[in-house]
């Protein structure tokens, strides 16, 4: 069953951004992911959850969620975890398709 993965994202430093953005997809790819699209919100319709405003996005895809799993908590994705909260404010789910 493929899963992907949505982040939900909130620039805060984007030269910390950029040097993320550089390393991640090395972290995906072992695990058999691929980031499928990356963007900026364009207009937000309706927030009946009140999610926190963001001003882009990415979306991954990994082959199951095994794969997901094992991505999410391997060393060389905790690695980044540092620049990526110096470049932004995460929201990062995973949905089954």
């Amino acid at each position: 069953m493929t899963v992907k993965v949505i982040g939900l994202i909130k620039l805060q430093d984007n030269l910390a951004f950029e040097e993320y953005r550089s390393q991640v997809l090395q972290t995906i790819e072992p695990h058999g992911g691929k980031i499928l699209a990356r963007g900026a919100k364009a207009e937000t319709f309706w927030n009946q959850l009140n999610c926190e405003e963001f001003n882009e996005f990415v979306e991954i895809e990994f082959p199951s969620e095994t794969a997901t799993q094992q991505w999410a908590h391997s060393p060389e994705y905790h690695a980044l975890l540092g620049v990526r909260n110096k470049a932004m404010k995460l929201t990062l789910f995973a949905v089954t398709v």
